[in-house]
């Protein structure tokens, strides 16, 4: 056999090797089990939405679960970029996971879709971009809505981590500039199974209405508990409630209750002109097909949305690295970061180098439990 007969198999070897080593390696670490789970869950079953391939090279999708725990999420996330060499992370949708998280893709320099509110200090968010609303976007038409009904004084009462703490902060400020008071405010943790006195303490101060900062499932207990202390006004809830387990867990109790969330989970309700109405439309359609009518929610579509983002970014980053690399990790940040104006149905999102939160105060809107059902307030 001559050289030129062992040289060119050899080439060929090599070179279907690389094309192989190619593929876009995403690490996705979610709360499947633990307090946040309800939030997870929805999560995980919307990477179903995703795509095999984007820009001609395949998605490998590791999913690990965190367990509604900092400590596991970031030895999740460490995993991700010392063993898996991932291109992408994606998660926690628990806050405080997501947050802890954040530390580790800066270190390595791998951009991060957190699916999750984080506040990170200042000049830390380099890496990490936001799949969920800002709070601070979110507290726009809570305000708004509380306003136009009269309300003038609030109650909070909410997790005792950056989530609760987030949505106090933000909620306060805005609510202050409309003139209206926080007159009280309690927390509770995650894994509490009861908030009696913190319920006896709003109840007593009689607010105008309640805040609840909660998510999933874990949201209808501190509703249940102002309900059967004789609470009978106004009930707000938060963008982490946005699911079915509310009504599910809270019955009748939550029934009147209002809820803000982004356009997705009401698509069907939004008029024509609303610019995410189609991809909320496609979103429901796509995912109710897989898990049945009545199971869309805000936490799936966050997964949705994702795929939106890095069908327009990945291609781009393509021109300029191959995955696998540094190169390629950074250039699909800059991608995000320049990706300009895109519709997704949860919102309109325009990351900048400067802003990693990306969504416009157009993006919330009230709903309301009616029969059991959502209803969008106008």
């Amino acid at each position: 056999m001559t050289l030129r007969k062992l040289i060119v198999p050899t080439l060929v070897a090599l070179l279907f090797q690389s094309a192989a080593q190619a593929e876009i390696t995403i690490g996705v670490s979610l709360p499947l089990t633990g307090p946040a789970s309800g939030l997870g869950i929805p999560c995980n079953n919307g990477l179903a939405l995703w795509p095999k391939s984007i820009g001609g090279e395949t998605l490998r999708v590791i999913v690990l679960d965190d367990a509604s725990d900092p400590t596991v999420g970031v030895k999740n996330a460490r995993r991700f970029v010392s063993e898996d060499k991932v291109d992408l992370i994606v998660g926690s949708a628990a806050t405080p996971v997501a947050l802890a998280m954040s530390d580790v893709a800066a270190q390595a320099k791998t951009v991060q879709l957190a699916a999750s509110p984080i506040v990170t200090a200042p000049g830390k968010d380099e890496w990490s971009f936001r799949l969920a609303q800002s709070n601070a976007v979110m507290a726009i038409p809570v305000v708004a809505h509380m306003k136009k009904h009269g309300v003038k004084t609030v109650g909070f009462l909410g997790y005792s981590d950056t989530y609760g703490e987030s949505w106090l902060n933000d909620f306060t400020k805005e609510a202050k500039a409309a003139g209206i008071t926080v007159i009280g405010a309690e927390r509770f943790a995650r894994t509490d199974t009861s908030v009696t006195a913190q319920a006896l303490k709003l109840t007593a101060a009689n607010p105008d209405a309640i805040l609840i900062a909660a998510s999933g499932s874990g949201a209808a207990m501190p509703h249940k508990a102002v309900v059967d202390r004789g609470y009978r006004g106004k009930i707000y809830q938060t963008h982490s409630a946005a699911s079915r387990d509310l009504m599910r867990v809270g019955g009748k109790d939550v029934e009147g209750a209002f809820v803000v969330s982004g356009p997705a989970t009401v698509a069907d309700q939004l008029p024509d002109s609303n610019p995410s109405k189609k991809f909320g439309v496609d979103y429901i359609a796509r995912y109710e097909k897989i898990y049945g009518a009545g199971s869309r929610n805000q936490f799936a579509a966050h997964m949705y949305d994702a795929a939106i983002l890095l069908e327009k970014a990945v291609p781009v980053a393509l021109k300029k690295a191959r995955p696998g690399t540094p190169e390629f990790r950074a250039a699909l940040k800059e991608a995000l970061e320049s990706g300009g104006v895109t519709p997704v149905s949860q919102g309109i999102i325009d990351y900048t180098p400067q802003d990693h939160w990306g969504f416009t105060k157009e993006t919330g809107l009230i709903m309301k439990v009616v029969n059991g059902d959502w209803k969008v307030e106008q």
